[in-house]
């Protein structure tokens, strides 16, 4: 994996990305760059069934609460340091980053091509940049801020992380 790793954010030259582009898990899954910000996306190379670990998640570093981070415990936060950085959200989530087991897990089965999505609540209290959700799914939460902004009953609907079930326990019985 390179290290630093460096996540394009604002592609404007989908040509010149994708001929220097190496993917950091080549065989698993790669990234389709599109053009504009955040239009990028993960997407799989080859099918995985449903509750197969893609990979485990290997070469992070510890750093702050940013956009790009992922909280791992109550106040701890890493950044990936790989393409997995750009799993998008889905309130109708692909898999599951277990950060419990530092594993990507299927949670459908999955088709080669198919977008890598996870759930960002399932692992994040509060979010450091909240954001409109278009999934346009029947579960969709609208506004993505973190598991503290969502009811219990919502949360039990998605795999949740040990350090967000605590943080929801917590909140829930104060």
């Amino acid at each position: 994996m390179p290290s630093p790793y460096v996540k394009v954010e604002k592609v404007t030259d989908v040509a010149a990305v994708k001929n220097t582009y190496k993917p950091t898990h080549p065989g698993l899954f790669e990234v389709s760059y599109a053009e504009g910000d955040y239009n990028s996306k993960l997407v799989a190379s080859r099918p995985y069934a449903k509750g197969e670990i893609i990979c485990k998640v290997e070469g992070i570093t510890p750093g702050p609460k940013r956009y790009t981070s992922v909280q791992v415990g109550k106040n701890d936060h890493i950044e990936l340091n790989s393409d997995l950085v750009f799993m998008n959200h889905s309130c109708d989530p692909t898999v599951s980053l277990d950060t419990d087991t530092m594993t990507v897990v299927a949670v459908v089965d999955l088709k080669e091509g198919d977008n890598l999505t996870f759930f960002y609540p399932s692992s994040e209290w509060e979010m450091d940049q909240p954001f409109p959700c278009w999934c346009g799914s029947e579960k969709c939460v609208k506004n993505v801020q973190g598991a503290k902004f969502l009811s219990k009953d919502v949360m039990s609907r998605y795999f949740v992380t040990k350090h967000i079930q605590e943080l929801l326990n917590e909140r829930d019985s104060a």
